[in-house]
């Protein structure tokens, strides 16, 4: 009985670390807002007049170097497009701004890839 217990004890340790690891999934990291679209998680985040993109798959950083993505913006009656540019191993930065309540439209594609969409709203 007490082995039992020892089993079970370090069963349900090794499972509980996969919850744990996902328990900051669809969270921001950054100070961002965050979108999903397929794998891969978009963390948005606007300072001044630039905007970083951190992109991300289970936590893990997605090589963005070979990737060409955009960003939709629409506030109110007003639409922009953001041209973001790979800037570092997992980054997309771009000039622009990101106005409170906006609804935003990121589109990401890597080479002999299936292009991803993912959206999210400015809080």
């Amino acid at each position: 009985m007490k082995h039992a217990m020892r089993i079970f004890s370090l069963l349900a340790a090794l499972t509980a670390a996969p919850a744990i690891a996902h328990m900051d999934h669809g969270k921001p990291q950054f100070g961002g807002v965050v979108a999903e679209a397929g794998m891969a998680q978009f963390e948005i985040v606007g300072a001044g007049n630039e905007i970083v993109v951190h992109v991300t798959q289970h936590g893990e950083p997605v090589n963005t170097t070979t990737a060409t993505a955009r960003l939709v913006v629409l506030d109110g009656a007003n639409k922009s497009e953001i041209l973001l540019k790979p800037a570092g191993s997992n980054l997309f930065k771009g000039a622009g701004k990101l106005p409170s309540g906006a609804k935003l439209m990121l589109n990401a594609s890597w080479p002999a890839q299936k292009p991803m969409q993912a959206r999210a709203v400015v809080p």
